[in-house]
């Protein structure tokens, strides 16, 4: 019996526009009426994922900062910060190196110190509520981090991951988009975030259908019984699980949910 479709965003559901499918908030409501939770899973905030999806808070769960943090029922139901000096020890290594531009995401708002007008266009798609500091470390000591969001003016999997992966020892470093990379503790990802989704919802993993496109998304995947890769997804992720669906630009997403349905 299928009690859960969890979908990451962007490059998964939301077209190369960026623009929300309108027919996802039907679809939600058919979810609802079968008594399956739909669970948007992304690397955005928790702020923007509630903004986004506001026409249907009361019927869905959130997984938000790629596994940072999960939400249900007007709460956070589950959590897995940064510790503080890994953040600090982390940021160091990113400001070493030029075109590299850190925002560190708090549970209910981002904080950055560049003035890069690129970096702030960038960063305000995906942040709701992000607030620009003069001292980014005397921000990470006052908040819980959840991880840290590195935007790259280059291909981040050609770019940043090259040069932070050897360089951060003992933390996650995932690319999770064209031009961003994410730096948090080794435990947190959206697997282990829709773990505990599933546990508070009494659901099994063989009852939970999930779609993903890139690395950050195979603990995910490989949490659900069904699993399902974007053809515009990344060619390892592919490899891996198996299952492809029509791109993000098909909409293949939502044409799966519908034959779920």
């Amino acid at each position: 019996m299928l009690k859960v479709i969890a979908s990451d965003l962007d490059g998964t559901l939301l077209p190369p526009s960026k623009i929300m499918p309108a027919e996802i908030f039907a679809l939600i409501k058919r979810m609802s009426a079968r008594g399956v939770t739909f669970v948007p899973a992304s690397g955005r905030q928790l702020p923007n994922l509630k903004k986004l999806f506001a026409p249907a808070l009361d019927e869905i769960a959130i997984v938000a900062e790629n596994g940072g943090l999960a939400w249900l029922g007007g709460r956070v139901i589950y959590c897995n910060p940064t510790p503080t000096e890994d953040v600090l020890y982390a940021l160091d290594e990113i400001k070493r190196e030029k075109n590299l531009f850190p925002l560190c995401s708090g549970v209910d708002c981002a904080f950055y110190d560049s003035d890069d007008g690129q970096f702030e266009e960038t960063l305000l798609r995906s942040y709701s509520v992000a607030r620009r500091v003069d001292d980014l470390e005397a921000a990470v000591r006052a908040n819980t981090i959840l991880k840290i969001s590195v935007w790259d003016k280059l291909p981040a999997a050609e770019h940043a991951a090259g040069v932070l992966v050897p360089a951060i020892k003992g933390l996650r470093c995932k690319v999770s988009g064209y031009d961003w990379l994410d730096v948090c503790t080794l435990s947190a990802n959206k697997g282990e975030a829709l773990k505990a989704l599933l546990r508070e919802l009494g659901a099994e993993s063989g009852e939970c259908v999930a779609f993903g496109d890139h690395m950050n998304d195979l603990e995910m995947l490989q949490a659900s019984g069904y699993a399902f890769v974007t053809a515009n997804g990344f060619p390892e992720l592919k490899r891996i699980i198996g299952n492809v669906i029509p791109s993000n630009a098909e909409g293949g997403v939502i044409a799966k949910i519908k034959e779920l349905l």
